[in-house]
């Protein structure tokens, strides 16, 4: 666990919140913004390509999206439909990635003042929509529907995700409420109190299950706006007299080689701050009856954010101090870690998925972790292969281990056989 440094992938001129990478198309989409403060700082989504250039992966500016007077506080993505949390809204997004065709790819390529161009500021919004074109490739991004999913005295809409199969879409915020969605219309389909003050994080399991984490120190499991039953993470944790704990974040993986198994993925930091930090923890839930299975400390620093690989196997954690690590979540062991990447809170952390173009941009490394902070920057996180001896030489290995040792004793103990 030594220092080490991390990439930079991507700078961009405001603050970052939000990250998504889309499996199809392989882009990386990095939020945030100013706000609505007239201090210069502009808001928007930048849509960056990813690419393996002389074995490396980079990324480069596609096009920028501006928010107006609105930063993005956080997203969600079900297939081209990107959801952003702005102020007390929900706004939803098209992108619509395709090859340009033949003359069209050259005209646009005559523009281009050589490599540098591909960092440059985007071109001017249309009104409806913009079109970037870069490289052969076109994007399209175009404002969908909008609507306020927050109601309280100072209103944020904190948390946004969307069901399993992309019809329905979850939001929480400050006010406690959880009000789901149809996709895209935004018709309000269902609303109920979930926290006594500020939502945290939330997750829809592909059995319509949604977990709720809250400020109000409880985390909660609903079918629809049922309660189900709230989770006891020190069940089978370290207890303490005196430290009280809230639940920071949340998420539902799948479970490795079991293609029907479902986990739940919980962190515990402490709820107050103090001048000697006791530890946050990492829990790990059955995804069927929500009993805790394993919890383990994952250090002394602040979570601030957690995401799950797409296969279940990886969770990546940022911190407030800026540190970023990934772990396996089977064991809840700590396979990499950086301390300070950011040297200021990590704000979200994405992992490149295993299917569509991960593959392709992974190259020989196990996984991809990105993360994106206050300081504008978006970095990479690439854990090595780890290396394993194939089962046939294990057991080759024995019998020649076998072997050897018959033929000592033999030669020790000439009547031994």
């Amino acid at each position: 666990m030594g220092r080490r440094r991390a990439p930079e992938l991507y700078r961009a001129p405001f603050p970052l919140y939000a990250l998504q990478v889309d499996p199809s198309t392989g882009l990386l989409i990095a939020a945030g913004g100013g706000g609505a403060a007239k201090t210069g700082i502009k808001n928007g989504v930048h849509f960056l390509q990813l690419e393996r250039i002389n074995g490396r992966l980079s990324a480069s500016l596609l096009h920028s999206h501006d928010t107006e007077t609105r930063a993005t506080m956080n997203l969600a993505l079900a297939g081209d439909i990107l959801a952003a949390g702005q102020d007390a809204h929900c706004q939803l997004l098209r992108f619509q990635a395709h090859q340009q065709k033949g003359n069209k790819a050259e005209k646009a390529g005559s523009k281009e003042q050589g490599p540098r161009q591909r960092k440059g500021a985007a071109p001017a919004e249309k009104k409806g929509g913009a079109e970037t074109q870069h490289e052969g490739l076109e994007l399209r991004v175009e404002n969908l529907q909008a609507v306020q999913t927050d109601f309280s005295s100072d209103p944020l809409q904190k948390v946004v995700c969307f069901n399993h199969d992309n019809t329905l879409l979850a939001t929480g915020g400050t006010d406690g409420y959880v009000r789901v969605w149809k996709v895209p219309s935004l018709e309000k389909v269902l609303e109920f109190k979930a926290h006594e003050g500020e939502i945290e994080d939330l997750a829809l399991g592909p059995d319509g299950k949604l977990v709720t984490v809250g400020r109000d120190l409880k985390a909660s499991v609903w079918q629809k706006d049922q309660l189900v039953t709230q989770l006891h993470w020190q069940e089978n944790g370290p207890t303490f007299s005196s430290t009280p704990y809230r639940y920071q974040a949340c998420r539902f993986g799948q479970v490795p080689d079991q293609p029907a198994g479902l986990r739940l993925f919980t962190v515990q930091i402490p709820h107050k701050r103090l001048r000697q930090p006791p530890p946050c923890y990492l829990t790990a839930w059955d995804g069927s009856n929500f009993l805790p299975l394993r919890t383990k400390s994952c250090g002394h620093e602040v979570v601030s954010c957690l995401d799950v690989s797409e296969s279940g196997t990886f969770l990546g954690l940022g911190t407030v101090t800026g540190s970023v690590a990934i772990y396996i979540a089977f064991s809840l062991q700590c396979l990499y870690y950086v301390r300070e990447a950011h040297g200021i809170v990590v704000t979200d952390v994405a992992f490149l998925p295993e299917k569509g173009r991960g593959p392709e941009l992974l190259g020989s490394h196990e996984t991809a972790l990105f993360s994106v902070a206050v300081d504008s920057r978006c970095q990479l996180h690439l854990l090595p292969s780890r290396r394993s001896v194939p089962v046939w030489l294990l057991l080759l290995l024995c019998v020649g281990l076998i072997i050897v040792t018959i033929l000592l004793l033999q030669s020790a103990f000439p009547g031994f056989l």
